[in-house]
């Protein structure tokens, strides 16, 4: 299975990701993402779920939930960067991890909060990225002190920070991240290893 935040930028989706997709048996991404990617593509409106079969029995439930790739209101921002989507993921005995796709908005992070929070572990997308001609250069998806302010909102235990190196328009890293983290008490919280 893959996560898809979108699938309309190459940072996102690239053409070797596109390659790598063929051989996935299941993509859940946005509604428009999995009416352009085919047969194996859900798309996920706010709050709607896909339950899954874990290999050893039971299920994981994943759950669409708000995302905003920009500053602003949705309606707006989905304008000029197109549809993004963040996911939940929960189930019987399991941790309750949030993953946050390319988010800029604070308030979906809230929004996703009061439904789901607090949650174990978060992978929140960062790097503060910016185009000089986009949003009057806004950052489009979190930077490192909204972040840090994500983690608390959620209540979140782990921060796992992905998205946040490896592309000019990231102008935010490594440093700045564990910098805000530190400046609001949440280094503890930091995992910059692996996921499992």
């Amino acid at each position: 299975m893959v996560l898809l935040s979108h699938d309309e930028h190459p940072d996102n989706l690239d053409r070797s990701g596109r390659a790598l997709l063929a051989d996935v048996p299941l993509v859940l991404t946005t509604p428009g993402g999995g009416q352009r990617l085919g047969d194996k593509a859900t798309g996920l409106a706010d709050w709607e779920s896909a339950e899954l079969d874990r290999p050893g029995g039971g299920t994981v439930t994943v759950t669409g939930v708000p995302a905003v790739h920009g500053p602003g209101p949705r309606e707006e921002a989905e304008a000029i960067t197109g549809q993004v989507v963040g996911f939940v993921l929960t189930g019987d005995g399991l941790p309750t991890v949030y993953v946050s796709g390319d988010n800029a908005s604070l308030d979906a992070v809230g929004e996703t909060a009061e439904r789901f929070g607090p949650v174990d572990t978060a992978i929140l997308f960062a790097g503060a990225p910016r185009f000089a001609g986009l949003f009057d250069g806004a950052a489009i998806v979190l930077d490192s002190a909204h972040a840090a302010e994500a983690t608390q909102i959620l209540g979140a235990r782990r921060v796992v920070p992905v998205h946040y190196d490896s592309w000019a328009h990231f102008t935010e890293g490594r440093d700045a991240l564990q910098a805000a983290f530190t400046a609001a008490g949440l280094a503890d919280h930091l995992d910059w290893g692996h996921l499992g």
